[in-house]
């Protein structure tokens, strides 16, 4: 049974925004209550949160599926609906959350440290919420927004100072059970350890993490044996053990051409160059396993290598290992940049930028993409035309049909809002023309199926001026 996972695939649905409502205060004696249609409530957020506590994905491997709550529709009385409750899924420090492209959306390390997977979707304002000096008792409301669905994948790349590299069954499990409290499993046969094992070591005042690495073997890095599965846990390391097996009993395989073996896959996978390397000898307790160690020692030197020899059974070598060690990772601390705390920074929007864009396509469609028009159609409820005249009020004022006419478009033409695979189009109908003979008298435009109220009480003022004058000069007493 699988009981370590560090890659899932993970699909999260953010909670639905509620709808608002479109409502009529009634009560006796006032017949002119007013809208009092509340808001609805937002939807659910799915955010991740570092738990050092968890070790594993495995929770995930098995309910890929994550879902947060749903924002309540507002009621009447001015109630707004209750906000969808928050989904927080805690994963393991050093979780990397990619895309399906594989492009990276956030790194997590550190306990705490979030990042929203799903954001929740805004609730639709209620009728109250709408109402102006021009609408004062909207019908309609507007609808809540989709809250975000889409899939994610999380690697697990483990957060330790030291990362013991080597053949299989070169010692390593042994190693990090001597030096640490760690207990994982060790047998004599190849691949005992499949998956990573974390220990801690104290050496004086310093304290650092060491992590097991399953076996490598020749095309690790190209998905051989368990190498691709595990190269990722010593992405984070601050030095490389390689730990070679001085009493091997495989007649084809030496201490060296192991080290230049897993070296090479090291290269292969990448970024890992810029490590500082430590060769431990392992299982000098066998008299032939001191003999050879004592034979490839100066060659290694030679190479720049600091070489310690050691046995996990006989407990020789390890102390001298581990403040070496401690040593090395100290000086990587001190060597890293000092965190400073994260600087807000705000990028106010260019003041002729409209936050939207038309682009004529190959078949004569004209798209329009733009955070606001998108969310506005999201929101219209179209079987409500006082809804639909509200929402093309809106692109109207934020110059969509202006920008239209300036891409060629005209009475008819097809116009999409949103992208390609969840579109609104329709026809468009311009509700502004340009041209001289679409100009008459101020504050007035023939178009309107009804005149203003002001307009027509200034044509009833000066028929009523004009019908005088004229009975004044039809009156003649002489």
């Amino acid at each position: 049974m699988t009981t370590f996972v560090d890659r899932v695939e993970l699909n999260v649905a953010a909670g639905n925004g509620g709808h608002g409502c479109a409502s009529v205060h009634r009560e006796k004696f006032k017949p002119l209550g007013g809208p009092d249609g509340g808001n609805g409530g937002r939807g659910g957020d799915v955010i991740l949160v570092v738990d050092q506590s968890i070790t594993t994905l495995l929770d995930y491997h098995h309910s890929p599926h994550r879902k947060a709550t749903n924002g309540q529709p507002g009621a009447g009385d001015n109630r707004s609906g209750k906000d969808g409750q928050d989904l927080v899924l805690p994963v393991p420090d050093g979780t990397v959350v990619l895309d399906k492209q594989g492009n990276v959306l956030a790194d997590l390390v550190g306990q705490g440290t979030t990042f929203i997977a799903g954001q929740g979707g805004r609730g639709g304002l209620g009728n109250a919420a709408l109402a102006s000096a021009r609408r004062k008792a909207p019908g309609f409301a507007l609808l809540g927004e989709p809250g975000e669905t889409r899939d994610v994948v999380m690697e697990l790349k483990t957060v330790a100072d030291v990362a013991l590299v080597g053949y299989p069954s070169a010692g390593k499990s042994s190693l990090i059970s001597v030096l640490s409290a760690a207990k994982p499993k060790i047998a004599d046969y190849p691949f005992t350890t499949l998956v990573p094992n974390l220990g801690v070591v104290t050496a004086g005042s310093t304290v650092y993490t060491i992590a097991d690495v399953p076996g490598l073997i020749p095309g690790a890095s190209q998905g051989k044996g368990l190498g691709l599965e595990f190269l990722r846990h010593v992405e984070r390391c601050s030095v490389l053990v390689h730990v070679l097996d001085t009493a091997t009993l495989e007649s084809d395989r030496d201490p060296v051409s192991d080290l230049d073996i897993i070296e090479e896959e090291l290269k292969q996978y990448g970024g890992l160059d810029d490590r500082p390397r430590i060769v431990v000898l392992n299982k000098i307790d066998i008299p032939d396993g001191q003999d050879l160690a004592d034979m490839i020692r100066p060659d290694l030197e030679e190479r720049g290598y600091q070489v310690f020899e050691a046995s996990a059974v006989a407990r020789t070598g390890l102390k001298e290992l581990s403040f070496a060690l401690a040593d090395i990772v100290a000086k990587a601390r001190a060597a890293k940049p000092v965190e400073e705390a994260t600087r807000i920074v705000i990028r106010p929007k260019a003041v002729d930028d409209a936050g939207f864009t038309v682009v004529k396509e190959e078949d004569g469609l004209f798209r329009v993409r733009g955070e606001k028009p998108e969310r506005w159609v999201r929101q219209t409820d179209f079987n409500n035309d006082e809804a639909v005249g509200y929402l093309a009020d809106r692109l109207n004022r934020l110059g969509v049909e202006e920008e239209l006419m300036k891409a060629g478009a005209r009475a008819g033409d097809g116009v999409a809002i949103g992208p390609e695979d969840n579109a609104v189009v329709f026809d468009w109908e311009p509700t502004m023309m340009a041209g001289a003979e679409m100009l008459g008298r101020r504050g007035e435009d023939h178009r309107l199926e009804a005149p203003r109220p002001a307009a027509q009480r200034r044509r009833d003022r000066e028929a009523e001026r004009d019908d005088a004058q004229r009975e004044f000069d039809e009156f003649d007493p002489f």
